[in-house]
């Protein structure tokens, strides 16, 4: 990692720690009907399967608070709390036993209800997260900044930051999320130079999972680089669990984290010899539920296959006359096509029952015997 870390203290979410020289962790957040049990445990369960280390779940009344005692004695992982505008709702979350609590300093900033809920919080060990979003900054702030730029950003934290303190409350995660990925980077500029809280990263609002992706990836990767960044959640107009998968490729492509297998494939020319797209998607699909890491490489023609064959775990290649299975850089099975098949150009070569069959038997060999 280049740059220097921004040194942090460590918060515990339940069995969780976050900052403090702990890994960068890898969070969601449910879409499910809180108050409908067996959905939102179906959720957090597959999110906390997908490599979530903490998922945070709406309550956004009373009855949804009434709620959680069952989600969180069914949860896999440490749970935390959103609330907005109630702090009433903040009280009976901690009731229900959440490990954290994540509160809004844009509509939830009257000292007295922070420092009461500061005060329930710190007897039961609970942390607390204040997430100031862009789309939610006090209006004062927001007139006197111009808007919600990087310092209304921060200023608006830190308010709810000096009550917490004021109480004398310091198991304190900060966030600062924009829908701006430049603004987001330099507002957790900011609060790194500010205050050794650990950070909470993301870009609120990003989008769908191809545009949200990216524009999280180009906001958390600078930071994260920089050192800055305790626990991550990629913000996705989409099912939750692709927020965990995109979390997860943001942190294994920079280094810092790994988990589950990473597909590579070459972007196609007029010299594959097999369908790359379709080949790669299918593969991809296959080992979407494996935990296990490695690498597969699908590549469509024999100028750079052999390469990345030498360096992935497994790797399919397209040949003059079919395909090459190679496992730690060595040829396992050739597949050659009919001869109507081998023209030029692109074929559509896709994970047919044999290939499909070799595959997961050299999968159980580098995962010892998951399923596949």
């Amino acid at each position: 990692m280049s740059g220097s870390a921004h040194s942090t203290r460590k918060v515990l979410v339940g069995d969780v720690s976050i900052g403090g020289g702990s890994p960068v962790r890898v969070q969601s957040m449910t879409n499910t009907p809180t108050v409908d049990v067996t959905a939102t445990l179906e959720q957090v369960r597959e999110l906390a399967f997908a490599g979530a280390e903490m998922v945070r779940i709406a309550v956004p009344d009373a009855e949804s608070a009434a709620a959680l005692p069952a989600i969180v004695a069914g949860a896999p992982v440490p749970l935390v709390a959103d609330i907005q505008f109630d702090a009433d709702l903040a009280l009976a979350s901690l009731d229900a036993g959440v490990a954290k609590l994540r509160l809004n300093p844009g509509n939830l900033r009257r000292p007295g209800l922070v420092a009461g809920i500061a005060r329930e919080a710190s007897a039961r060990g609970v942390p607390i997260r204040v997430g100031a979003n862009s789309g939610s900054v006090p209006g004062d702030l927001r007139q006197r900044f111009g808007g919600p730029g990087p310092e209304c950003l921060w200023e608006a934290a830190r308010r709810q930051i000096q009550i917490l303190e004021d109480s004398g409350f310091h198991d304190i995660v900060v966030s600062l999320k924009s829908s701006s990925p430049r603004v987001t980077i330099d507002a957790n500029r900011i609060a790194a130079a500010e205050c050794d809280y650990p950070l909470h990263l993301g870009v609120t609002e990003a989008g769908t999972t191809v545009t949200g992706g990216i524009r999280s990836a180009s906001a958390l990767a600078v930071l994260l680089e920089e050192g800055t960044g305790d626990t991550i959640r990629v913000s996705l107009s989409a099912d939750p669990v692709r927020e965990v998968h995109a979390g997860w490729a943001i942190l294994a492509s920079l280094g810092l984290r790994e988990r589950g297998p990473t597909i590579i494939s070459c972007p196609t020319c007029a010299r594959a010899r097999l369908d790359v797209a379709a080949l790669a998607e299918q593969v991809e699909s296959m080992i979407s539920t494996l935990s296990g890491v490695f690498s597969i490489a699908i590549m469509g023609c024999e100028v750079n296959g052999p390469g990345e064959a030498r360096e992935a775990d497994l790797a399919v290649i397209g040949t003059p006359t079919g395909l090459m299975l190679f496992r730690d850089g060595r040829v396992v099975e050739k597949l050659d096509l009919p001869e109507g098949q081998v023209a030029n150009g692109p074929r559509s070569v896709h994970l047919t029952d044999h290939l499909k069959t070799l595959l997961e038997g050299e999968i159980r060999k580098l995962t010892g015997h998951e399923e596949v």
